[in-house]
């Protein structure tokens, strides 16, 4: 079934954004960047993490963005723990009126209260080529297995991880005598690329699921040609 979306409609305000992260948040700040570089049509509203000392919570504030620490403690002895903290998440998000969601290193299981509330309206950047390496140490598993090529992927999230429609992907060579860190190094810059586009993608009101795909209104279709790996 289509779920459509309006293409090329005007906005009257700019997209309404919420970051969920857990970590360092290079890729929120890659989305600050964007937005005080006018190269992104949004605005964070609120940036919420499950970890006390996130790094993206120290982003958000020098910013001058709210930030929301979110203990999961007093959940986890529920019997729905986890659907009971994303409903408290949920009222947060909703607090603050937001229109899209985005994961950046946010390090929990999205449950279906959060994904039904804002069917394809959460994003997540992942680092590989989807549907290849799902999952965790992601990097590792493309450099042991001897791939050429890796990657990131910004996809909507739906009930299974890291399975949700592709936006948009970068590729990366794999290069000789790469390491799980080097090779997440060149994968981090273009998640830093391609996550904000993702975003304006959607801001601009291009992006229209069909099933499993995602199309994108006016992208261009000109050959790009192929990457290579090794390129001689």
């Amino acid at each position: 079934m289509s779920r459509e979306r309006p293409t090329g409609k005007v906005r009257q305000e700019k997209l309404r954004v919420g970051v969920l992260a857990s970590g360092r948040g290079s890729n929120l700040q890659a989305i600050i960047d964007a937005i005080e570089a006018g190269r992104l049509d949004a605005r964070i509203t609120v940036v919420l993490s499950n970890k006390k000392d996130a790094q993206a919570l120290d982003r958000a504030r020098r910013h001058g963005l709210t930030d929301v620490f979110f203990d999961p403690k007093p959940y986890a002895g529920q019997v729905d723990g986890r659907d009971a903290y994303d409903r408290a998440v949920l009222d947060v998000l909703r607090k603050y009126d937001v229109e899209l969601v985005l994961l950046a290193g946010y390090m929990r299981i999205v449950t279906p209260v959060l994904i039904r509330a804002y069917k394809d309206r959460i994003m997540n950047i992942h680092p590989s080529l989807l549907p290849a390496f799902p999952g965790l140490e992601v990097q590792k598993k493309a450099v042991d297995w001897g791939a050429k090529i890796a990657g990131c992927t910004v996809h909507f999230v739906t009930e299974g991880v890291d399975e949700g429609p592709i936006i948009i992907q970068a590729a990366v060579p794999i290069l000789e005598g790469d390491s799980a860190q080097t090779l997440s190094a060149r994968i981090l810059q273009q998640e830093h690329r391609i996550y904000p586009r993702a975003v304006q993608l959607y801001a601009e009101g291009r992006l229209r699921v069909e099933g499993r795909r995602v199309c994108v209104a006016g992208a261009s279709d000109t050959e790009m040609g192929a990457l290579v790996s090794p390129s001689s």
